[in-house]
């Protein structure tokens, strides 16, 4: 299925990867509808960092997941739909539990339904990482038990078995993308590579959680190459990958890395306020991402260093959009 010509939906437009898969789809001749949540500032997120002639080729709709007339709206003559909206913020699902169920599940059920309707070519449902939970055995293929240690995953699970019920019952042509830690420009400090970032740049002393926990990560252009194939590939209908780099590093070793990339000398300190409960604490995940490769003809290109370096020369040059004196949830 190729973008161009095509009327593209993208739900959660205004966020770290929505914004990049709509730049590209944008560059790529798709006629593309962004979703953002509604606020009274007008704010677009993400989005409205994107360069003014790509801005200018993007329909903005404003409303929210769990209005499913908004969302009815929104998917209305469109070919494809690709669902990246959400509440992602895991230290904030502890709070706010229901938040998550509410635009996570139900605003879900909304795209599902209106996809349906609306009889769309394509519809590409976003996943995560977290719905594993700490890994039983690496790499992690899609076969892994499926573990919610957070509200936030136990919403992602909720949303992702919709999204597979609606294929097996109603014939809904989706497929449930599955991204590892994603991490490049625009991204905020809600993440930790931000956050170790921008203090790094800003503080001698910086603050973090847990540092065994590993992760694998994969840079914000590989990320987007994957939604790309996952929407085009006829053959991936009704199923999941994952996407990663089969790769895993520490936050304690990420901090260090980009201590000595920056050259700041810089003290990490432990701050019991950002380590999670402790079974809540996902201590390891590594992709297996030998079913992207096989079925979608996908791989990371960029390098976890060079992915690191690029993203340190950008936060460099756009410090003021954060916060590094603060506690991001």
């Amino acid at each position: 299925m190729n973008q161009p010509s095509q009327t593209v939906l993208v739900t959660g437009a205004g966020g770290f990867i929505g914004s990049h898969l709509t730049e590209r789809l944008v560059k790529n001749g798709a006629r593309v509808k962004a979703f953002v949540r509604y606020n009274s500032r007008n704010d677009w997120g993400q989005i409205g960092m994107l360069p003014k002639e790509i801005l200018n080729e993007i329909e903005i709709i404003k409303g929210d997941l769990r209005d499913s007339d908004a969302i009815r709206h929104a998917a209305e003559g469109t070919d494809i739909i690709f669902h990246l909206g959400a509440l992602i913020a895991i230290p904030y699902s502890y709070i706010h539990p229901r938040e998550f169920v509410e635009t996570n599940i139900i605003g879900t059920l909304n795209v599902l339904t209106a996809a349906r309707e609306n009889h769309v070519k394509r519809m590409v449902h976003t996943s995560t990482s977290e719905v594993y939970g700490t890994a039983q055995y690496v790499p992690i293929d899609e076969k892994h038990p499926l573990q919610p240690q957070s509200p936030y995953s136990a919403s992602k699970i909720g949303a992702d078995m919709l999204a597979e019920s609606f294929y097996r019952v109603y014939g809904v042509p989706v497929g449930i993308i599955r991204p590892f830690n994603t991490y490049g420009a625009r991204q905020s400090a809600r993440a930790v590579i931000p956050t170790i970032i921008s203090q790094v740049l800003t503080k001698k002393q910086i603050y973090l959680g847990s540092l065994h926990p590993t992760r694998d990560f994969t840079y914000i252009d590989d990320t987007v190459d994957a939604f790309i194939k996952v929407s085009e590939n006829p053959k991936f209908v009704g199923g999941v990958v994952n996407i990663g780099s089969n790769l895993e590093i520490s936050i304690g070793d990420i901090a260090r890395k980009v201590i000595d990339i920056v050259g700041h000398g810089n003290v990490i300190i432990t701050d019991t306020e950002r380590i999670r409960p402790k079974l809540s604490e996902v201590d390891r995940l590594l992709c297996d991402n030998t079913k992207a490769m096989q079925i979608l003809g996908w791989k990371p290109n960029v390098s976890f260093d060079e992915g690191l370096k690029r993203t340190i020369v950008w936060i460099t040059d756009h410090l003021e959009q954060y916060k590094p004196e603060l506690y991001n949830l």
